[in-house]
Formats: structure tokens, C-alpha cells, sequence
């Protein structure tokens, strides 16, 4: 469905993205992950005929985005961080609007445009002028605009952005239930999100294309596997010191709560320190309430991949 080749966008003294090279199949659900500034809105803008790229080539549905444009996007629903809307339309109006001018057939709109009210659930707002919506609301909207000419292809950019907890849910669901007749490329900074949701992973650092796999794959190659936690009142002694001579321990962090201290072990792939820290607690007469250990998460493997100096 997208295919991308020695993608490049150069900019004033600065290069966005540098030879991005991978291939979106039909019917997967890929994340498109990456820390602020690492390229992938470019990238998407891109994919979305927003700007051009400085060298390289895209294609979406087997159409150029620049020479094939029309074709590529009739495919496409892209649905940006900040969606642009009109604040004094209704959500109704507003999206009769955006039908027409996405070349939905006449006798077809109302039904398309109740279509995506109710799956976005913006059916109890669809009166409401757009500048009175809450963030939420405007996202649904948003994400109701991407869906109506039923595209084949959905850029998602971060969707979430300013949903609380509840709609989080709701709209992971509702990408869920979309990939079953979508192709579906989703950027997001909810990494759980990413684990539950998608198929396939990117993840971009500087520009680049530091992994492409599958989260289980990304997960069963990251160099570490995990850490330990230890939640136990410590007494005067330094305990983030003392766990750090551990044979194995790379990194501890400290959580303190009234007279208990939360430490957070991160350790080499392979080891497991959790004998040696109980071995250690029992020496320092430190009183244990929690000795456990965290298996890697994406999360991990994010910070792993765009962090290394800090893992």
C-alpha cells in the first residue's frame, strides 16, 4: 500500500529525514514511532502530498505522490496533530463540506457523513459549532473528516493527542476495528498503544530508520531484559549506591514515598540480580515490601534505540 525509497527532505542547513527506505503492506497496522523532531511528521506530510520530499520517491496504491497526486491521495486519509477545522462551521456542515470536496457522490453524503459521526462518536455533537469543542471532540472530527471517502490508506498522527484515559480506549478500539478494512500507518508517544494495536513498528531517530520489525521481534533482540524493582525502607543508607556494586545492575533509579524508596534496576541482558539484591537487603537489615522483575517493554526498546547513551 505505501511504498517508500531513499526518501530524503532537506531543509535551510538541516536534513529532516535521510534515505528512508520501507514498505507498508495492505492491511497492517504499522506504528511510526520516534522521539520530538526525529522526522516523522515530515515523513508524513510527505506521504500525504503536504510537501515534497528533496530526493527520493513514494508511492501509495501503486501511484507516485507527486507525478500520480490525485490517484495516490483518492486512496488516502490523513488525519494531522493538529487538524485543521473550520471554528465557526458545525460538525455537520462542516463535514457535508469536506465530502463534497473529496468527490463523495452527491446522493451518497448523508449516509457516508452519519456513517463517520457515529463511528467517531460525534453523533451527540454534531450540531455544535467546531470552536466550542472540546480538544477531544476536535480529534474526532478529525479523525470522522480522514474516514469519509472511505480511503483505502489511513495516516494517523498522533490521534489521541488530548483524549483522556476513557477515549484513549475508545479510540484504540476504534483503530483496531478500522484496520480490519484499512491499511493504517499511526504515529503516537503512547508506546502501550503501539504494543496493543499495531502489527509492524518503525522506529525513526534523527532522521533515520533505526528498526523495522514486529514488537515481538524488537522485543526478543533488545540487549536487555528488563530490571528488577525493590520497594523497601533503606534506613540512612545510600541504597541506589549499594545496589549499583551489584555484578550485572547498569542503572538504578529512585521513587521515595514517606519512609519507602521505590529503586528501579535496569540489567544487563540475561541477569537476573534479583538473589543477590535480596542477599543484600538481608546484610543491610532493610525491610522489603516488593522484590520483582519487569520484563522489557516497547518502551524499552524506544529509549534503547534512541537513547543508547542512557541505557
Amino acid at each position: 500500500m505505501i511504498k517508500v525509497e531513499n526518501l530524503t527532505k532537506r531543509y535551510a542547513g538541516q536534513t529532516a529525514i535521510k534515505d528512508l527506505n520501507f514498505e507498508v503492506g495492505k492491511g497492517e497496522i504499522m506504528g511510526f514511532l520516534g522521539p520530538n523532531g526525529a522526522g516523522k511528521t515530515t515523513t508524513m506530510r510527505i506521504l500525504a502530498s503536504f510537501m515534497p520530499p528533496t530526493s527520493g520517491r513514494a508511492t501509495i496504491a501503486g501511484f507516485d505522490i507527486f507525478e500520480q497526486s490525485l490517484q495516490a491521495r483518492a486512496h488516502l486519509g490523513y488525519m494531522p496533530e493538529n487538524v485543521p477545522l473550520y471554528n465557526d462551521m458545525r460538525v455537520t456542515e462542516y463535514l457535508d463540506y469536506r465530502a463534497a470536496l473529496k468527490g463523495v457522490p452527491h446522493r451518497r453524503v448523508a449516509e457516508r457523513v452519519g456513517d463517520v459521526k457515529e463511528l467517531c462518536g460525534v453523533k451527540e455533537v454534531e450540531k455544535k459549532l467546531i470552536g466550542t469543542l472540546s480538544k477531544g471532540y476536535r480529534q474526532r472530527v478529525g479523525l470522522a473528516d480522514a474516514l469519509l471517502h472511505e480511503p483505502d490508506l489511513l495516516i494517523l498522527d498522533e490521534p489521541t493527542i488530548g483524549l483522556d484515559p476513557n477515549q484513549i480506549r475508545q479510540v484504540r478500539q476504534l483503530i483496531k476495528n478500522l484496520g480490519k478494512q484499512h491499511t493504517i500507518l499511526l504515529s503516537t508517544h503512547i508506546l502501550p498503544e503501539v504494543e496493543m494495536t499495531c502489527s509492524r513498528v518503525i522506529i525513526i531517530h534523527k532522521g533515520r530508520i533505526e528498526a523495522c520489525d514486529t514488537p515481538e521481534n524488537l522485543l526478543g533482540q533488545i540487549r536487555r531484559a528488563g530490571g528488577v524493582v525493590l520497594e523497601a525502607k533503606v534506613g540512612n543508607d545510600n541504597g541506589a549506591e549499594e545496589l549499583k556494586k551489584i555484578s550485572g545492575v547498569r542503572d538504578v533509579t529512585t521513587e521515595a514515598e514517606d519512609d519507602w524508596k521505590k529503586f528501579s534496576l535496569r540489567v544487563e541482558s540475561g541477569v537476573d540480580v534479583r538473589e543477590e539484591v535480596f542477599q543484600l537487603a538481608t546484610v543491610r537489615r532493610w525491610t522489603v515490601r516488593e522484590l520483582t522483575q519487569r520484563r522489557a517493554t516497547l518502551e524499552d526498546v524506544f529509549v534503547e534505540l534512541t537513547h543508547p547513551d542512557e541505557v
